[in-house]
């Protein structure tokens, strides 16, 4: 098995699906946002506010050049908009097998309309904005995505069932 790596939108469950699928294949789980708060010694929020969003995105981009330099195989959550960067998705599809975690505007809403800790959601319209980066990133996920898969309305065991089922098919077609 190689490195899976989870893409999409903030909200649309890359950490927590990532969690539990990395016990599902047995692989070890990282989070670029998590690896890229130890190394800075801060949140991301305070990377944004402090350093910017620019310097984030540069952040995001050494974390996965860093990744390719790892041995073994891992569970990846990647930052909501690591795959808007072209080199990103250049990289990602080094990296592993891409699972895109496709999610509506209303659903990331209603997940995070009391988390205070997302630093693009500090606006007037929230769902406005959402709904717009959505459209804007969907693209650049599809681009990069081996895999995608719709999360709205359905369970964690929903979702894990059929990631895995279309990486092993993916994984038989590479294999032919």
């Amino acid at each position: 098995m190689s490195n899976v790596i989870l893409i999409g939108y903030m909200g649309c469950g890359k950490s927590t699906v990532g969690i539990r699928l990395s016990y599902w294949l047995k692989q070890p789980f990282l989070d670029t946002d998590k690896l890229i708060e130890k190394k800075e010694k801060t949140t991301i929020t305070e990377i944004f506010d402090t350093k910017g969003e620019a310097y984030f995105r540069q952040m995001e981009t050494d974390c996965v050049k860093e990744l390719l330099k790892e041995k073994g195989s891992y569970v990846i959550a990647t930052g909501g908009g690591l795959a808007v960067r072209e080199e990103n998705r250049r990289l990602l599809g080094k990296l592993g097998t891409v699972v895109y975690l496709r999610i509506r505007p209303e659903t990331v809403y209603e997940r995070l309309k009391n988390d205070t800790g997302r630093p693009l959601l500090r606006t007037e319209d929230p769902l406005a904005k959402i709904t717009s980066m959505i459209k804007e990133r969907s693209p650049f996920y599809e681009e990069c995505a081996d895999v995608i898969i719709d999360v709205d309305d359905k369970s964690f065991e929903q979702i894990l069932r059929q990631i895995v089922k279309n990486i092993r098919t993916l994984k038989k077609r590479r294999l032919t």
